[in-house]
């Protein structure tokens, strides 16, 4: 339909399919992301005509409050009420509303419209269908990547169509497809079944810890493929998401490399307007402090998540100040070591659901419970599942991709992968619709985001 449709609908016709990708999964809250889009478009115009008078921040700050309002309420009232509840001991109804799929990125993308037209970098948008359809755009409205309004602005208006970028599109989006049911829906199964058991190992805690960690990166950036593919079929160029984050030195090189539409839409909207770096010690660690809770808490509403940020704020300190140039005179496998231990470990505080579960699991890591280092039900575990555990360690860095490049660069390795890349690709789609019709695992990792 979408090709077959004159230019200037184009837009109209990603628009309806968004409205029904979305009413299908989430019938009552279309509403909801109707007002945020009617409200965006509102308050665009509205911006754009006060943009010279003397109250030209009022309308931004009313569509911020707007936005804020709707996301706190749906995804924070049950977490505050029930902590009031238990302060003061009171009953007010939590009310444990269903969270709309999706809300937090839409959100985000609402806000870098607003807040760059305020700042000038945005033109305002007019049309209605055009800019209800960059919110509502189904290839990335429930799991990302944030799309910013400039990044999209021109495409929205005209867009070019080509037989390579739908052939390309079509490649990403089974690479990522493969990549969320192949890798990470047995990691899902692996971590599901070692959690249910009665009696664990130190040895099971790491393996629920290291499969965890895997998962969460092939399950993410999966669904960042299948966004990045399908955007380029219909002529969008959204930008990466991840570029092999286990690979690096630093935790501060791991956040450049994971989730990059998050990290920078904090660096440019919340980081540098309270001055970056450029400011004294007290105030960066306060600028600090803000950024990492604010990533936290994006992520969810639960006590896990606020140790979580805090974890990764103090890493961030200490390697600022004395821990990045010593891993800096170390061998490099040092600092991947390092790096590798601490995301692991964040990960299962990211993973628990509360912080019962955050120090259950961590005592449990480290042979503070009284649990047995092994057992033979954890060798059996270990053994059935290793090899898929290295071939999901080994595909999460560029050596596949470096060794294909390389390859390509003989001529005769140019025409083998020219024939191999087309014949890989129609095989994991035919084993990933295998998958799909045989199973019934398929957890979705960033719904509770």
């Amino acid at each position: 339909m979408y090709f077959i449709t004159p230019g200037k609908y184009k837009n109209l016709v990603l628009l309806l399919a968004s409205l029904f990708f979305y009413f299908y999964g989430e019938p009552i809250y279309c509403l909801l992301m109707a007002a945020s889009i009617i409200s965006a478009y509102l308050h665009g115009i509205w911006i754009d005509k006060k943009r010279n008078s003397r109250h030209h921040k009022i309308p931004l700050i009313s569509s911020i409050t707007f936005s804020i309002l709707a996301l706190g309420f749906f995804k924070y009232y049950a977490f505050f009420i029930g902590n009031l509840n238990n302060i003061l001991g009171s009953s007010i109804d939590p009310l444990h509303l269903a969270l709309p799929i999706g809300i937090s990125f839409y959100t985000f993308q609402i806000l870098s419209y607003t807040i760059d037209l305020y700042r000038g970098t945005a033109s305002v948008q007019k049309n209605f269908i055009d800019f209800a359809a960059y919110v509502s755009m189904f290839p990335q409205l429930v799991a990302g990547p944030i799309v910013r309004y400039t990044t999209i602005e021109a495409s929205l208006k005209k867009r070019l169509h080509t037989v390579a970028g739908t052939a390309y599109g079509i490649n990403r989006f089974i690479t990522g497809l493969a990549k969320k049911v192949i890798i990470a829906n047995p990691l899902g199964e692996l971590c599901a079944t070692l959690t249910a058991l009665d009696e664990k190992t130190v040895v099971i805690y790491w393996i629920i810890a290291v499969a965890f960690t895997l998962q969460i990166y092939f399950d993410f950036s999966g669904y960042s493929d299948m966004a990045i593919g399908l955007g380029r079929i219909f002529g969008f160029h959204f930008l990466e998401n991840f570029n092999y984050p286990y690979i690096a030195r630093t935790v501060s090189d791991f956040w450049r490399r994971w989730h990059i539409s998050l990290g920078s839409w904090f660096r440019d909207y919340v980081y540098i307007p309270l001055g970056g770096n450029r400011v004294n010690l007290l105030k960066w660690i306060r600028n600090i402090a803000i950024v990492w809770f604010l990533t936290g808490f994006w992520h969810g509403a639960e006590w896990n998540f606020i140790i979580w940020w805090l974890y990764f704020a103090l890493f961030l300190l200490a390697e600022k100040y004395f821990l990045k140039n010593l891993i800096e005179k170390l061998p490099a496998a040092f600092g991947h070591v390092y790096l590798l231990a601490v995301i692991v470990i964040g990960f299962v505080i990211f993973n628990a659901d509360g912080l019962t579960e955050v120090f259950q699991s961590l005592k449990g890591m480290f042979g503070l419970s009284g649990l047995p280092f092994s057992s033979p039900e954890t060798v059996y575990y270990l053994s059935s599942y290793s090899f898929m555990i290295m071939i999901a360690a080994v595909l999460s860095t560029p050596l596949l991709k470096t060794g294909i490049k390389r390859l390509s660069g003989y001529q005769a390795g140019s025409r083998i992968t020219e024939i191999l890349k087309p014949a890989m690709q129609v095989s994991m789609l035919l084993l990933v619709t295998g998958y799909l019709v045989d199973g019934s695992f398929n957890p979705f990792i960033y719904f509770r985001f």
